[in-house]
């Protein structure tokens, strides 16, 4: 298969280009998704305290501030130093509201008013601004104002409680969920936004809060019997919360298998040698195959261990049951179908050397994400990004906090005209 020449697709700027988000996010989710708004073509200011993002130390790095969680969630970016604290870094950062489309911030209401940034301020003298305040939880109710990070939300919504049904013990799922599922959400609702505003010429408030959004996330299925009142049994859907919903050992390992229909049940049964189930009134149709639904995971995971996995995959691929090698992370990275299709791109970062990044998953056929700029450096973009509000470098100094070493050593940088490009 060859890999895609994304030369010839058409408007390479991507469909967001000439819209500029200010980002006021730290940590993962409000970074995650202004990365996606910066893979659609939009000029996403990062602004950061002189500090930077809590990120920027996160995991394994080569230099200072640009650790490896920082470097997953921050391309296609220009980062700013601006210190809010002081009154000329308001200044710049009023300017550069003026000059933007969308204001994204993950600051808690009650330091919103100290630094002049509050909703309906901002939209009175704005009115076209789309103002997206990214919450714990929603600001009408009682928790109102409470912190949140991912493990308290997984926690509050359910997660850690599903786990321990399987698992004897509450557990946080072993990826972010909460932050990039509401970083999802966060870059849908930007984008709806701006259609109303294209439609109606207005500006407006969005509130992600983490807390609702992942309740609603998580009882779209586990809602269940609830959904009807009186209920018609406890909430939890079953099939997912089987013992035996899980990868089926194999002669030489696992391997994941989906039969759902009642085509691929039949196909899957003759497949194993168990043609005698085909028949079985527990199995039979969707509707007993849910009221029986442990013993159907258990007679079908022990039915696949006297053949290695791979006889399996080819057997299940053409008689048409869903089925996959269960892969681990290094295996990811060697991915037959993710090398096809240059999933796993490798950049050369001029102070970071070579970075090996994920691709934009959603494919345009005329207006395709991609990857523009590199993530930045503390700073790296101040000089340029305040020069084109009109501040001199005297103002560009005292807005950013007297031009820390960050910045001046993101300067130089710049100045020697490093060169940002794909491998």
């Amino acid at each position: 298969m060859s890999k895609p020449n994304r030369e010839k697709q058409a408007n390479p700027r991507g469909p967001m280009s000439g819209l500029r988000v200010l980002d006021l996010t730290t940590v993962v989710l409000g970074p995650y998704a202004t990365q996606i708004l910066g893979d659609l073509g939009a000029d996403i200011i990062k602004v950061e305290q002189p500090e930077g993002d809590t990120t920027r130390h996160t995991g394994p790095a080569k230099n200072n501030g640009m650790a490896a969680l920082f470097i997953g969630i921050n391309r296609n970016k220009r980062s700013v130093v601006i210190d809010l604290k002081t009154d000329a870094g308001r200044k710049a950062l009023d300017k550069l509201i003026e000059t933007s489309d969308v204001l994204i911030h993950n600051i808690r209401p009650q330091k919103l008013a100290k630094l002049g940034l509050s909703p309906d301020a901002l939209l009175k003298t704005h009115p076209r601004l789309i103002y997206v305040s990214i919450n714990g939880f929603r600001q009408s109710g009682p928790y109102a104002g409470k912190p949140a990070y991912d493990d308290i939300i997984q926690g509050a919504c359910g997660i850690s409680s599903l786990m321990a049904q399987l698992t004897g013990e509450p557990l946080y799922a072993p990826t972010i969920i909460a932050d990039k599922t509401c970083g999802l959400i966060a870059a849908q609702a930007v984008l709806a936004a701006l259609l109303h505003r294209e439609r109606t010429g207005e500006g407006q408030f969005v509130e992600v809060p983490m807390f609702e959004a992942m309740v609603g996330f998580v009882m779209t299925e586990h809602l269940y019997g609830s959904t009807f009142d009186p209920p018609l049994s406890r909430p939890g859907y079953t099939r997912v919360l089987a013992p035996f919903r899980k990868p089926y050992p194999t002669a030489n390992g696992h391997i994941c298998v989906m039969a759902y229909t009642n085509v691929q049940w039949k196909a899957f049964w003759s497949a194993v040698g168990r043609e005698e189930l085909i028949c079985d009134p527990r199995f039979a149709t969707m509707k007993v195959r849910s009221e029986n639904i442990e013993i159907l995971y258990d007679t079908a995971g022990s039915s696949l261990n006297a053949q290695p996995t791979e006889y399996w995959l080819e057997l299940f691929d053409r008689i048409g049951v869903p089925a996959m090698a269960v892969n681990d992370l290094d295996a990811l990275l060697k991915d037959p179908h993710l090398a096809a299709i240059d999933f796993f791109r490798r950049f050369d970062h001029p102070t970071e050397g070579t970075l090996l990044l994920t691709d934009s998953p959603v494919v345009y056929s005329r207006s395709p994400a991609n990857l523009k700029r590199l993530p930045p450096r503390l700073g790296e973009h101040s000089r340029e990004i305040l020069e084109e509000l009109g501040l001199s470098m005297a103002e560009i100094a005292e807005a950013s906090g007297g031009l820390s070493d960050a910045v001046e050593a993101a300067v130089d940088f710049r100045q020697r005209g490093a060169s940002e490009g794909s491998k």
